[in-house]
């Protein structure tokens, strides 16, 4: 690919990121580029934008050998569908194609970069992809075994091996800082088949800032309870010294407790014999003999090889690291920096007579008080932000928690006194009991300033409502707002609502735009191209 740009060219590819000089022109090139297409309809590129989009991040794919294309970069494609369009790529491209592709960035990247980051070297752990579960993890380490046997021009480039500034307290999971929780407040009523909670944390003296479309990080603790039945489980003392520390420590704030990682079974198949070595093999390698491989966590895991306690300290090495947890931010900072909010929905399901808690959800939901000290940092957002000018219409798709970075944009918009247009699409079981922010959601719509506010319940009557539902019904009016230039932003669950919301988009777009079935597809796509369909899922 190549640009025709004028000379000399803006510089805005930082010094610090880690490319050479001629990629660094090249890239440099590209954004000029970019910037430079206020005819063709594409929104201009800020210089200040071209270089967030590097950040210095280490190990960024060669830009030079970026086609753009990369079908995988789906979430809803299974893996086995994802390798299979990356089968004839690179190797680098085959660990991007690894990733859950949701860009979450709960592990300090998005995908592909940190594919390239494993790929260059600069990052060492290959399980940090925790939506991709357990199948992320064995592509992921049988991806990284073929490394050494690469073809030197398949290799993303290493970072330049000079000294890097720490990056502030609070900005990377990596280098957190510390809030105050403040305050919690059921949004469910009575009569609801949920849990779901709005948190509200201090960040006054941490260093931490935020605008609205980031996600906040939190590092949980396991719950004590569950923390003291892994240790009978195993058969050793609380106080078993682990690298200068006690094992009740380390099991509680240090290592996942769920689900049962390989390595944990391949332990098991070296202190077990018999048909429990064969079973405890099979399950290393993803094989599921008993049919129960999806509710073994670490717990289950050691209850079904009783009788073969495994070392402490070699237990402990076969279990992953305990991962921060990203929550949508329901705030903005415009009315007050100092405080964030979080929409979290509290994890619990029964599997064999045992409850199972989310990890962190009923940590914010019972386990702690206000006035408890967690570690915490933000984690900025990839490319989901509201539009930089305030005119431009918004329509909004949050189901559930999915409604949590909307409220923080209708804050934001409110903050700024912003004109354009708002519509919120907003779902969940019963109106009764699930109506999350009801008052100030229907404050802001009889102000005017939420211009429209379309509610979809899947419990009130015979027949299920969903988002998607909604949508079709206004579809004629969404097109009209679409053609006044309207930015889309979907925030929820990624394998099934943010796939039947696009669906629905094209349906609309097919139907009251007069287009193809093939035409709306490519018109929805070109309205992610140009920045105008952003999604945050999960």
């Amino acid at each position: 690919m190549t640009q025709n740009v004028p000379s000399p060219l803006p510089m805005l590819v930082p010094e610090t990121a880690p490319f050479n000089d001629e990629q660094r022109n090249w890239l440099n090139g590209f954004f000029a580029g970019l910037i430079a297409l206020d005819s063709s309809g594409v929104t201009p590129l800020s210089a200040d934008q071209a270089a967030a989009l590097l950040g210095g991040a280490p190990g960024v794919v060669n830009a030079e050998d970026d086609d753009g294309d990369a079908p995988w970069h789906d979430q809803s494609l299974p893996i086995a569908e994802r390798m299979k369009l990356a089968e004839d790529k690179p190797l680098r491209w085959k660990m991007m194609a690894a990733m859950a592709q949701q860009d979450c960035g709960q592990c300090g990247y998005d995908c592909r970069n940190y594919s390239g980051a494993i790929m260059s070297g600069a990052e060492t752990r290959l399980n940090l992809c925790a939506p991709g579960g357990k199948e992320t993890a064995r592509m992921v380490k049988a991806l990284f075994e073929q490394i050494g046997d690469t073809p030197k021009g398949d290799a993303a480039p290493a970072a330049k091996a000079h000294a890097e500034p720490a990056p502030a307290l609070g900005t990377s999971r990596d280098n957190p800082s510390t809030a105050k929780v403040l305050s919690r407040r059921k949004l469910n009523k009575e009569g609801s088949a949920k849990e779901t909670w709005h948190v509200e944390i201090d960040l006054s003296g941490s260093g931490i800032a935020y605008e609205v479309g980031d996600a906040f990080g939190l590092f949980p603790h396991n719950d004590p309870e569950l923390v003291k039945q892994v240790m009978a489980a195993l058969g050793a003392p609380p106080d078993s010294d682990i690298g200068g520390r006690t094992l009740r420590q380390v099991l509680t704030d240090s290592v996942s407790l769920s689900p049962a990682p390989d390595m944990l079974f391949q332990l098991f198949s070296y202190i077990t014999g018999g048909d429990k070595r064969k079973k405890a093999r099979a399950l290393a390698t993803g094989e599921d003999p008993d049919g129960d491989a999806a509710t073994l966590d670490v717990l289950a895991a050691l209850e079904k090889f009783s009788g073969s306690a495994p070392d402490p300290e070699a237990f402990i090495e076969s279990l992953n690291p305990l991962q921060p947890r990203l929550y949508s931010i329901s705030s903005s900072p415009k009315p007050d920096p100092n405080r964030v909010t979080l929409t979290v929905d509290t994890v619990r399901y029964t599997i064999r007579n045992r409850q199972r808690l989310g990890v962190c959800s009923t940590l914010l939901a019972e386990r702690i008080d206000p006035g408890a000290i967690l570690k915490a940092y933000v984690q900025k957002a990839h490319a989901f932000a509201l539009p930089a000018d305030g005119n431009t219409p918004i329509i909004m798709i949050g189901p559930g928690t999915g409604v949590a970075p909307f409220r923080a944009f209708l804050h934001d918009r409110l903050a700024d006194k912003a004109p354009g247009r708002n519509w919120l699409f907003f779902g969940h079981q019963r109106s009764a009991s699930d109506f999350f922010y009801e008052d100030e959601l229907k404050a802001m719509r009889a102000s005017g300033f939420l211009t429209r506010l379309s509610l979809a319940w899947s419990r009130d009557g015979d027949t299920k409502t969903y988002v998607q539902d909604r949508m079709r019904e206004n579809g004629r009016d969404v097109w009209a707002w679409l053609n006044d230039g309207a930015h889309v932003y979907v925030c929820g669950d990624a394998k099934r609502m943010a796939k039947d919301v696009e669906l629905a988009l094209v349906d609309i777009v097919a139907q009251h735009g007069g287009k193809s079935g093939e035409d709306a597809v490519l018109f929805v796509a070109d309205l992610k191209k140009k920045g105008r369909y952003q999604q945050d899922v999960y």
